[in-house]
């Protein structure tokens, strides 16, 4: 604990895209912090970053690095976690990893604060894992209307935004756009194609003037890695094993914030007025949903915001126990940067408490 007797913090990969949008949220949170160190690759260290009104300069991923740390954010490329986390467990930090290393370790929780905050607490390897940015940004509000009714099983579509990819999605859509913009391309087949070329980026089709129905790496069956994360995680969180979830995961030509439609059936009947009451009132979701006004979330109004925005909810058709949803959520905010903080301010509450710092 740093001499103030506030806890001090780590940002392991302060200078990727996840690092700079968390910077941004430590100096727009309450500070609770002592020393907040900034941690990266060597070939960033030396630069230096403003966090909380101060430069701070970065200094090199080694495991001197971790001395004194009391938490510890990751927000780097799986492998990367893979190595560097244990170490600074083992260092005595308490890590809250934002990659896909340990989420499905039996020994790591899986936390998103408004869900399932008590299961921080449980963490033998001394990490805490921070879910996928498209399961975070249906999570809160699905979490709200299961504690009430139940949830029996679910049918995911995502609309992910192409910064899920990093900053060679932001920057291959962004390329594309300038190549499409001004011209009449999308109106004949392959047109698009021959004008963005053979440089697709980290997507297998275009991204500009088009969806593309994949994301992520291919699994068994011809699932994608991305629609895996959605069922498996949702499964954790939610401390429902054995639900049923199908999804399917497409990219579109959006920089930043991602949208899902949302079949949730239950396990009784539901409404739509009891279903608009808990989503109203339930912490970090935005109830946005008069259609005849014009108004739904959409991801051009939510990027850049903390909360899960809910809006077309209508009860299915045909099921009385189900419901339908439209939510966006900003996947570098609360789907990456800002549910690790909240984790890290969890512990952090319970090390300032005196509770021991494993369980």
């Amino acid at each position: 604990m740093a001499p103030t007797g506030k806890p001090t913090l780590a940002v392991v990969g302060a200078t990727g895209a996840v690092g700079a949008v968390m910077l941004q949220i430590l100096s727009q949170r309450a500070d609770i912090w002592g020393e907040i160190r900034l941690i990266a690759s060597p070939r960033s260290a030396g630069r230096k970053l403003a966090v909380r009104g101060e430069e701070v300069e970065v200094v090199a991923l080694t495991e001197d690095a971790f001395d004194g740390v009391d938490i510890a954010m990751f927000d780097v490329p799986d492998e990367v976690s893979a190595e560097w986390a244990p170490i600074a467990a083992a260092r005595g930090a308490v890590v809250v990893d934002n990659s896909g290393a340990f989420r499905m370790d039996p020994d790591v929780p899986l936390v998103v604060p408004e869900v399932n905050p008590h299961a921080v607490r449980t963490r033998p390897r001394g990490i805490v894992a921070n879910p996928n940015c498209t399961t975070l940004s249906m999570i809160v509000a699905l979490g709200a209307l299961h504690a009430e009714f139940g949830l029996r099983d679910l049918v995911v579509s995502s609309y992910q935004a192409v910064s899920g990819a990093g900053r060679a999605g932001v920057d291959t859509l962004r390329a594309q756009l300038s190549l499409v913009a001004g011209t009449e391309l999308g109106t004949k087949p392959g047109d698009v194609r021959r004008a963005v070329g053979d440089d697709t980026g980290p997507f297998p089709e275009p991204v500009a003037l088009n969806v593309v129905p994949w994301a992520g790496s291919l699994r068994e069956d011809g699932w994608s890695s991305e629609e895996m994360k959605v069922r498996d995680e949702s499964r954790k969180i939610l401390g429902l094993p054995a639900l049923p979830v199908a999804v399917t995961c497409v990219r579109v030509p959006v920089i930043t914030t991602h949208s899902l439609t949302v079949h949730a059936r239950f396990q009784g009947e539901v409404t739509v007025d009891g279903a608009r009451e808990i989503l109203a009132t339930a912490p970090g979701v935005v109830l946005c949903d008069d259609p005849a006004a014009g108004e739904f979330p959409t991801p051009a109004d939510v990027v850049g915001t903390d909360p899960t925005w809910v809006g077309r909810v209508r009860r299915a058709l045909d099921d009385p126990t189900a419901l339908e949803l439209f939510v966006c959520g900003d996947n570098l905010r609360k789907g990456a940067a800002l549910n690790t903080a909240q984790i890290a301010e969890l512990v952090a509450a319970e090390l300032m408490g005196g509770t021991s710092a494993r369980a």
